[in-house]
């Protein structure tokens, strides 16, 4: 079988799950070519995994301070140049078309009829999952931005629905907790937006990731250029996570047992809904704005508990290349026996209940 495989750049959450579908399914002997889009071609990093992949344009959203600019995501949007690069891009040779809500190779695949799977946490949103800021634009967005054939979403919890647990990537490093060692990982915002309100807690260590061109050492707060290893290693070492409510870090930090605040991105679906999940599961705080308060009430906040997730990567690379595959039902069932139960049992009956359709 091979395989085309799409993939949102926009973030480094679609990436670190390709990389993780990507291993298995090299250990299945699958022939994968990889695509990008949302993210100029300098701007990624550590991609040694994909070989030779290609890059197009495609859509992303413009985010300024911690909040989605709609404007300047209609201006930069470049239709014109989406719809030359879906016609361009040859998919014929391809057996199947695996899709992490990435645009171009979708409707390439839908031109063509390419059998076409999504696997990610935006296809969790075509159930009935706790959300938060759905609309009917919202919700056709979510449906038609990069549509699949058969979408297989994945989430914290299973909310009685047809979606599986996250996608973890094994970790080399040993799992640490360092007191008052905290990693700060918030993409979407300045430096100006984050230190200023970590100052006023010098007794505790923050590692800030941002795009800079090498470290900026202020004493007990470290600002720290992107580096896959050197992410890893601190993500390994610190007691809890500042991070914008994406979903893949809050996802490796809830397997590690860090205790988690999250900022969702003011305007975006997606980060209000999962930041409404992490507070009703019981796996996180929620800061609209991050004030010196909010951060001082979550630092005296007790140590989170690993939650161990299976290797989902491993199981879903193999059902879908077994050509006597068992349904999807059982595939799922399987992997959440796995899943300890959520202990805010109270506050995950009402997410389920106050769940959109």
């Amino acid at each position: 079988m091979k395989i085309l495989y799409g993939v949102q750049g926009t973030g480094n959450g679609h990436t670190t799950r390709a990389r993780i579908m990507a291993r298995a399914l090299k250990e299945e002997g699958v022939e994968v070519d990889w695509v990008f889009s949302g993210r100029a071609p300098e701007d990624y990093f550590d991609m040694d995994t994909f070989g030779s992949y290609r890059c197009f344009r495609g859509l992303t959203f413009v985010t300024e301070h911690g909040r989605v600019n709609y404007p300047r995501t209609i201006l930069s949007s470049h239709l014109r140049t989406l719809y030359r690069d879906i016609r361009s891009l040859d998919v014929s040779g391809y057996d199947l078309l695996i899709n992490d809500f990435e645009p171009v190779t979708a409707w390439a695949a839908r031109r063509a009829g390419l059998p076409s799977i999504g696997i990610s946490h935006q296809c969790a949103f075509m159930h009935q999952i706790p959300k938060r800021g759905e609309n009917l634009f919202v919700r056709a967005f979510m449906r038609q931005f990069a549509p699949v054939e058969h979408a297989i979403g994945l989430h914290w919890h299973h909310f009685n629905q047809p979606i599986l647990p996250p996608l973890i990537e094994p970790s080399q490093y040993p799992n640490e907790c360092h007191a008052k060692e905290y990693l700060v990982y918030l993409p979407f915002a300045q430096p100006e937006d984050i230190v200023p309100q970590l100052r006023a807690f010098p007794d505790t260590r923050f590692y800030v990731y941002q795009p800079v061109p090498k470290p900026i050492d202020e004493g007990h707060i470290q600002i720290r250029p992107f580096s896959r290893e050197g992410f890893q290693a601190d993500l390994h070492r610190v007691e809890g996570v500042i991070c914008s409510a994406g979903f893949e870090l809050p996802s490796e930090a809830i397997q590690l047992g860090k205790k988690l605040l999250v900022q969702p991105v003011v305007g975006q679906m997606e980060q209000q809904s999962n930041a409404f999940a992490l507070s009703q599961l019981g796996y996180g705080a929620v800061a609209q704005v991050l004030t010196e308060k909010a951060i001082g009430d979550w630092l005296a906040m007790p140590r989170a508990r690993p939650v161990d997730y299976p290797n989902v990567a491993q199981a879903l690379a193999r059902w879908l290349l077994n050509d006597r595959k068992p349904a999807f039902a059982q595939l799922r069932d399987e992997l959440w026996r796995q899943v300890p139960e959520p202990e805010a049992k109270v506050n995950l009956e009402r997410a389920s209940a106050s769940a959109q359709p």
